[in-house]
């Protein structure tokens, strides 16, 4: 019965008619940006942050969530139409998505991209309703201790579920808890890295970092790698499933949401994760093997399940604990410190409308990504043959008039000059900007907890192994590092996170 209550504030709350015109504003945007090759969810909130932090912060939250899962449905919408996925959860739905518009059947993929994407993202939001409250009431019993061994946990595991080099993974994280240390001392007021300029003394801005590390950052890229774009289809026609379609979508779409609502809680690459092992049990299980590469629908059905249930239970760990899941939801809990919110367990008790509306307008979003994208095909189709040097230049100018109002501080828009390209060469040398931002985000939060339990227990280090909580987390932490360098993990990482040919 408490359930339906909070559901009835939530729904109360997110449909006010600012929280509903700024959710579609976000499904718009989001899409719109989103379905830019090569950008992808992050890039795209990233660059998007700054016009939402005028707004209240209900209102702010509910249309970052909307920018958020906009683009994840523009990136499978570019990866079918033109083999270009926006990000790397979209690659799986590529395979046979692609060549399923390479058979004139773009309109059946789009739309069980949508309707698996509308069907997860529901059952995912129920399955966050019911489980954050219990979990935010464990949290509190948490202290110090257990937040600096649960932040270390994270970011290990989120090293494990990383692409590419281990050790390259790890020294992303340690640039970004170093770049994190950077201004007063949280205890003392020393200054630290300050390097005698001003605007550092409050530390490097998290909106310029993330607007010049994943926005332009990787519009230098795709400008790099420009290159001729095809789009196979002029005109989407017969959008809806046949009825043999439809049967064989059903079974994928349900066990997608399943995975991705199980998985979507994990550090690191949870949502990733979800898509590629979705895609190998349905080739596994499937009766038509042969099919998956060159047009099965299941190979569109249930990566794109799993992957927007990974994205709905993303959310778990960030309001539940304040710890974020992947790089969008370190942007989120940026968004919530700028609004004055301390994202954790006393979100649920101390601000119930924004919670519960948050929640409420996962769902309302999903609706609206069905009945506004589906309808706007032939617009993202025009779209995509938008040539980038004409596009890109005007999405930098909007980010940096943004970030600059943010403090109308002309330094802002040098700091993302600076991290665009520091971000640009950390790309070229094969190292992910992810697990930077990660580090920049939980960086200050693991120094604070851990000096904290040392000043509680008068600098008796042991309090994090005698606490029991604590010292779970450190085992795991410990046991999570140790099967990762193993040579028989890491060749496997690779084979999981490698695109089938």
């Amino acid at each position: 019965m408490e359930l339906l209550d909070n559901l009835a504030l939530g729904f109360s709350t997110a449909l006010l008619i600012q929280n509903v015109l700024y959710c579609f504003v976000g499904v718009l945007l989001g899409t719109a940006v989103g379905v830019l090759p090569g950008i992808g969810p992050t890039a795209t909130v990233a660059m998007l942050l700054p016009i939402t932090f005028n707004f209240e912060p209900v209102t702010a939250l509910i249309m970052l969530a909307g920018i958020y899962y906009g683009a994840q449905y523009g990136g499978s919408t570019t990866a079918i139409l033109i083999n270009l996925p926006g990000e790397s959860s979209a690659a799986v739905t590529a395979l046979d998505g692609h060549e399923m518009a390479r058979q004139g059947r773009a309109g059946p993929a789009l739309a069980t991209a949508a309707i698996g994407s509308f069907v997860a993202g529901t059952a995912a939001t129920v399955v966050l309703a019911v489980a954050a409250p219990p979990l935010a009431r464990v949290a509190l019993r948490f202290g110090p201790a257990e937040y600096f061994s649960l932040v270390l946990f994270g970011l290990i595991v989120s090293i494990a579920l990383a692409r590419g080099s281990t050790l390259k993974a790890l020294a992303m994280i340690a640039l970004g808890v170093l770049l994190g240390t950077v201004g007063q001392d949280i205890y003392t007021g020393t200054p630290r890295f300050v390097f005698g300029q001003r605007e550092l003394y409050g530390g490097i801005d998290f909106v310029s970092l993330a607007v010049g590390m994943f926005g332009m950052a990787e519009i230098l890229r795709n400008l790099e790698n420009e290159r001729a774009r095809t789009v196979v289809v002029s005109k989407v026609r017969n959008l809806w499933p046949t009825r043999e379609d439809r049967r064989r979508i059903v079974a994928p779409i349900l066990r997608g949401t399943g995975l991705g609502s199980a998985l979507g809680v994990l550090p690191g690459g949870g949502h990733v994760l979800a898509s590629f092992t979705s895609y190998a049990v349905e080739k596994r299980i499937s009766r038509r093997q042969e099919e998956f590469g060159h047009g099965a629908i299941e190979g569109v059905a249930g990566p794109e399940s799993a992957n927007n249930a990974a994205a709905q239970t993303s959310f778990i760990p960030l309001l539940t604990l304040g710890l974020p899941a992947h790089p969008v939801m370190a942007l989120m809990v940026g968004a919530f410190i700028v609004h004055g919110i301390t994202p954790g367990p006393n979100v649920i008790t101390d601000e119930p409308a924004l919670f519960w509306g948050l929640i409420a307008s996962m769902w309302i979003g999903n609706v609206l990504l069905v009945l506004l994208n589906l309808p706007l095909i032939g617009m993202w189709v025009r779209m995509l043959r938008i040539p980038y040097q004409v596009l890109f230049p005007m999405i930098i100018l909007f980010a940096s008039i943004g970030t600059y109002s943010l403090g109308f501080n002309a330094y802002d828009v040098y700091a993302i000059v600076f991290f665009g390209l520091l971000g640009y060469i950390l790309i070229k040398c094969g190292c992910e900007p992810a697990p930077l931002l990660l580090g920049f985000v939980l960086g200050p939060l693991l120094e604070e907890n851990l000096r904290r339990a040392l000043i509680i227990s008068r600098g008796d280090p042991s309090v994090f192994l005698t606490r029991p909580i604590s010292a779970v987390f450190l085992f795991l932490t410990v046991a999570a590092l140790v099967i990762t360098v193993l040579p028989a993990i890491r060749r496997r990482r690779e084979i999981v996170f490698t695109e089938e040919e």
